[in-house]
């Protein structure tokens, strides 16, 4: 069992886009360290957070579809940090900003953050070539992924954003004098994408050391896979299952499920796990390492493929005519336990799970989600998700992010069977108006040893709190709080509920 996990305790579900912030989206300055605060009144152990890599408007703004599973999201910097630091001055971050109201603008943001980090630069000027901290950074960095994604980041501008598949064959194929020779041509343009990332891990190394103060630990998410069109399929080819041209043999998916009737069609290149395992799985060992850099504990997402994943052709529209095929299994878990040995790692074990997957997770001592939502079906007995049946080793969820609010839910996805199948288990009538803290009170009172609920319904809101709709392309991952949500009596309320069932 992971350390930290060993006593009971729990935590929140909120990423950081979803902070107040005047910047137009959530970010790693002064809000983000009120609401470590507001955790640790609450008597909160975890804050659980979405993946810290760079989103795009073209895939939706998805954390979970970025073009690096190694860099961080500039849109996260905090403008406020960047003045305080001398990157920038005061009335550079006054100027006007998206603002506080309302859903994240990603496009607002985008502009007005990109516009900031440039300036940045430009002010830093000379001096970088003796900054240490930067030196040092670029130095830890460079070799492992940090030159690649500048020189990917580059490229892609170079050519209009076009994908890395379709780039002339010396910048496609990498070949080392061009590179050798665009480095020396585009000096000034890799230093800009190497210092935006000094910025974003320097920032986000001082939000977890304040966390970690007050002894709250930082639950990531570790995305399976990577994008196509992205650093790491084109630094690491054949890490991947591609065709001749350079394109995927197959794309990755879930078949059919709770969340989607004709599964969901994720489009990612797949691993060569062969090819990964003849050097001992150095890519991926690399990655947890990285991402054990960023937070205390990683939730592994689509922990089911490490046992068996969904491949589709890639000229299918849907998910529903694939396959399954044997993952890596108890091999690389025995080379992660060797590199890892406390294993901090939270399996996601969502969707179809069958009894491999069930197998590989418990010999590995993994704890896996439990998700409240899920267990008001006409399997309410049996289900794995409902309460009388969780393990000890598993943290009990209300919801997720790709699940409806809890108040949503019960108004529009349990149905009414679901309610009385509810009120049946609970012996009282739930109404609309405490549904969402009647999860938070099952989540709490689990024999789960963590426990874990989204911001969302520990203020009641309904669909118009929700995160993410899987499979709808558009108009997800939005949902921000308001400065007056995270108030000193919702924190009290929380706190003691936590210590009625023995959580703080």
């Amino acid at each position: 069992m992971i350390s930290a996990m060993a006593r009971r305790g729990s935590g929140v579900l909120l990423h950081v886009t979803s902070l107040p912030s005047p910047y137009g989206i959530g970010d790693m300055g002064s809000s983000a360290r009120r609401f470590a605060d507001f955790l640790q009144r609450a008597g909160q152990r975890y804050w659980q957070i979405l993946p810290l890599n760079p989103t795009s408007p073209f895939l939706g703004n998805s954390p979970y579809s970025s073009y690096s599973l190694f860099a961080g999201n500039p849109l996260l910097i905090s403008p406020e940090l960047l003045a305080g630091d001398g990157w920038l001055r005061l009335a550079d971050i006054q100027q006007t900003a998206p603002g506080f109201d309302g859903p994240v603008d990603f496009e607002a943001a985008e502009a007005f953050k990109l516009g900031l980090l440039n300036l940045a630069h430009e002010r830093a000027g000379a001096t970088l070539d003796a900054h240490e901290g930067f030196g040092a950074f670029r130095a830890e960095h460079g070799p492992g992924w940090l030159d690649d994604f500048a020189a990917f980041a580059v490229l892609k501008d170079r050519f209009n954003g076009a994908a890395w598949d379709t780039w002339p064959d010396e910048f496609k194929l990498r070949d080392a004098a061009a590179l050798d020779a665009l480095r020396e041509a585009a000096r000034s343009e890799l230093e800009r994408a190497m210092f935006i990332q000094y910025l974003f891990f320097s920032q986000w190394a001082r939000l977890r050391a304040y966390c970690n103060e007050r002894e709250i630990q930082i639950i990531g998410d570790l995305p399976f896979y990577p994008t196509f069109d992205s650093a790491d399929v084109w630094a690491h080819p054949k890490a991947f299952q591609l065709d001749g041209e350079g394109r995927p043999a197959v794309v990755a998916g879930v078949p059919p499920d709770y969340f989607s009737k004709t599964g969901q069609r994720w489009g990612n290149p797949v691993y060569d796990w062969a090819t990964q395992s003849e050097d001992g799985y150095r890519w991926w060992l690399t990655r947890i390492a990285h991402n054990l850099g960023w937070t205390d504990i990683i939730r592994l997402d689509h922990f089911r493929g490490f046992a068996a994943y969904w491949v589709v052709p890639p000229h299918e529209d849907t998910a529903m005519n694939g396959w399954w095929v044997d993952g890596p299994g108890q091999a690389f878990f025995e080379v992660v336990r060797e590199r890892f040995p406390e294993m901090p790692i939270i399996a996601e074990d969502l969707g179809l799970i069958t009894e491999d997957v069930i197998a590989l997770r418990k010999t590995f001592d993994l704890p896996g989600m439990r998700v409240l939502q899920f267990s008001f079906g006409p399997d309410t007995g049996q289900s794995a998700n409902s309460l009388h049946n969780h393990e000890r080793q598993s943290v009990a969820y209300s919801g997720t992010h790709d699940n409806n609010t809890s108040a949503g839910w019960y108004a529009h996805d349990l149905g009414e069977d679901g309610r009385k199948r509810l009120n049946d288990y609970l012996g009282r009538d739930v109404s609309p108006r405490d549904a969402a803290w009647t999860l938070v009170r099952l989540a709490l009172m689990s024999s789960a040893m963590t426990a874990v609920m989204p911001m969302q319904d520990f203020l009641g809101l309904g669909e118009e709190g929700r995160m993410n709709i899987p499979s709808r392309p558009r108009g997800n991952w939005a949902w921000r709080l308001a400065p007056r949500q995270l108030s000193p009596r919702l924190a009290d309320r929380l706190r003691r509920l936590c210590e009625l069932y023995g959580r703080t």
